[in-house]
């Protein structure tokens, strides 16, 4: 079948893949941390002494951060969920394509017709569940183009940043950038309420907005 999520996200890989992805992020913002150190401030008035963080000058390793970490990744993240989205849509057309022609298959043992249902039913099932993948996929996507757009254009154009010609112009992309990303992680309550009965159940038990549903 073209739909084979399970064989391929298995529990190892999948914490594999995270265990790579958290020291690959951490390394890439060390020399960012690095920027930065704790010192030891006095109060004049209380004559005590406190931690404070500080912030040292290093245009390489911002530029550094800017081209890699703000700029580089991003977009060949964006440009991979974008392949990934396309792919399971293609993957979904594949799947009808194949189930079609045996849902159009008719037979007369009881046994071959529960089987058949049964089939039909964690069809189904999973056929949501890639549908709340998929847009959930799309709708981060289409959140996260407004950070992809400034901070581009903050690496092009060096005016295009804070306290420079365009800081107005800067400000309005990074708050619609907020905005949007606010928006996210807004907008997935409702899609994981609407595609998934257990987690709908739940919110409904929790805010004493209903009684839970059953699965």
């Amino acid at each position: 079948m073209p739909l084979q999520f399970k064989s391929v996200f298995t529990k190892s890989r999948t914490v594999t893949a995270v265990v790579v992805l958290f020291v690959l992020a951490f390394s890439l913002h060390v020399p960012m941390m690095s920027m930065f150190k704790i010192e030891w401030s006095t109060e004049p008035q209380s004559n005590m002494s406190f931690p404070h963080l500080i912030r040292q000058s290093s245009n390489s390793i911002v530029r550094f951060n800017d081209m890699l970490n703000r700029t580089t990744f991003p977009w060949i993240n964006f440009i991979i969920m974008i392949a990934c989205v396309a792919t399971i849509k293609l993957k979904l057309y594949q799947s009808s394509l194949v189930r079609r022609p045996q849902t159009s298959i008719s037979t007369s043992d009881p046994k071959q017709v529960n089987k058949g249902l049964e089939d039909q039913g964690r069809s189904s099932k999973d056929l949501r569940v890639i549908q709340s993948v998929v847009l959930i996929c799309c709708i981060f996507i289409v959140s996260q183009l407004p950070f992809l757009v400034y901070s581009t254009g903050r690496l092009i154009n060096p005016e295009f940043d804070i306290h420079k010609s365009l800081t107005n112009l800067f400000y309005i992309f990074t708050t619609i950038s907020q905005t949007f990303s606010y928006l996210n992680a807004s907008v997935n309550i409702f899609v994981y309420y609407n595609y998934n009965s257990k987690y709908r159940s739940i919110f409904l038990s929790m805010t004493n907005l209903g009684s839970p549903m059953k699965n």
